[in-house]
């Protein structure tokens, strides 16, 4: 499939765009192989190099991604052209990529007005260089909550991209292809977008108004819409837990029939249902922050530490600071 000749010819002279793209130690494949998949297949569509790209890293000539395929780097660090658009992979242990001389770079770059965006965790290494202080931002949910305690001066929200101002971040995944269509709708025009979107076999492009995650009743598997919605409060409001009888009235309902609606679908109390939520959140906390347990204890609604061992141990058989310590103990391998 090729675009007709008015848009060769309508776009014959717009200047080559150019991607950096810089790649992480443990960066995630799929969200550098989406987008740079849609520049090559753009410039296919177009039967000319409307886009060319670049790949460099923090020192070395090799880098691995999580999945263990290594890539040859074109180059280092070094100072780029104004025009250029920097793309930071990231991907697993996203905290250690954060090294002095790439935060050091990536705000020298920034001072000199060029577009920068995190794919996937990136979100947190341009919030740790303070790129993204007072900006509408985005990352991988299962790094949500420590991005909110890590970085609460950037307005995190839950879409699978966002665009603010100068400043691009992705939630990770195939969310990668929806921002480089809206690029490339935006450099050029929807139909060469559309048509990029078909060679990837790619039928819904999203939004920025789209949310990463599946909705509560595909994430577990019960379409029920008082059950979702007393979910959806619990996952709301983790810090200070909700009593059921409140959750219940809430949902126009009686204690009992919210206890009997948990237990039929669910196989589980409310209380535990929720109970499971906090410590969901209290372990990637503690894996992905360096809170102290009693700060992760109270961010997750205990009210204090040995409780919230004691809950921590029964779930995971194993203790908040021994979960802490055989986090530190694999960083160091």
């Amino acid at each position: 499939m090729q675009i007709d000749q008015r848009h060769r010819q309508s776009g014959a002279e717009t200047a080559t765009r150019r991607f950096v793209f810089v790649l992480l130690d443990n960066f995630t494949l799929i969200s550098f192989s989406a987008a740079i998949e849609c520049l090559r297949i753009a410039n296919r569509m177009a039967e000319r190099p409307l886009y060319d790209w670049t790949v460099i890293g923090d020192g070395g000539d090799v880098i691995t991604c999580s999945a263990g395929v290594r890539f040859q780097l074109d180059g280092p660090l070094d100072e780029l052209s104004r025009n250029d658009t920097v793309l930071i992979c990231g991907g697993i242990e996203i905290q250690q990529a954060a090294s002095k001389r790439m935060l050091n770079w990536l705000r020298r770059e920034a001072r000199r007005g060029l577009k920068i965006g995190g794919l996937c965790t990136a979100s947190y290494i341009l919030a740790r260089a303070g790129l993204l202080d007072g900006k509408r931002a985005t990352i991988h949910w299962e790094n949500h909550d420590s991005f909110a305690e890590d970085f609460p001066e950037v307005q995190l929200t839950k879409s699978v991209f966002t665009i603010d101002g100068n400043r691009m971040t992705t939630a990770g995944g195939t969310s990668s292809i929806d921002l480089m269509l809206g690029i490339i709708a935006q450099d050029h025009d929807e139909k060469l977008a559309n048509a990029v979107a078909d060679q990837l076999i790619y039928s819904s492009i999203r939004t920025d108004q789209d949310t990463q995650r599946l909705s509560v009743p595909t994430r577990i598997g019960v379409r029920h819409p008082k059950l979702s919605q007393v979910i959806q409060l619990m996952e709301a409001n983790i810090e200070e837990p909700i009593s059921p009888a409140i959750l219940a009235r809430d949902a126009g309902m009686s204690t009992r029939q919210l206890e009997r609606l948990f237990r039929r679908y669910l196989s589980r109390s409310p209380k535990r249902y929720y109970m499971e939520l906090r410590l969901q959140k209290a372990r990637n906390l503690l894996m992905q922050t360096d809170m102290t347990v009693i700060n992760v204890a109270l961010a997750c609604g205990f009210s204090s530490p040995s409780h919230f061992s004691k809950c921590y141990r029964a779930h995971y058989s194993t203790t908040p600071y021994r979960e802490r310590g055989a986090q530190s103990s694999r960083e160091q391998e």
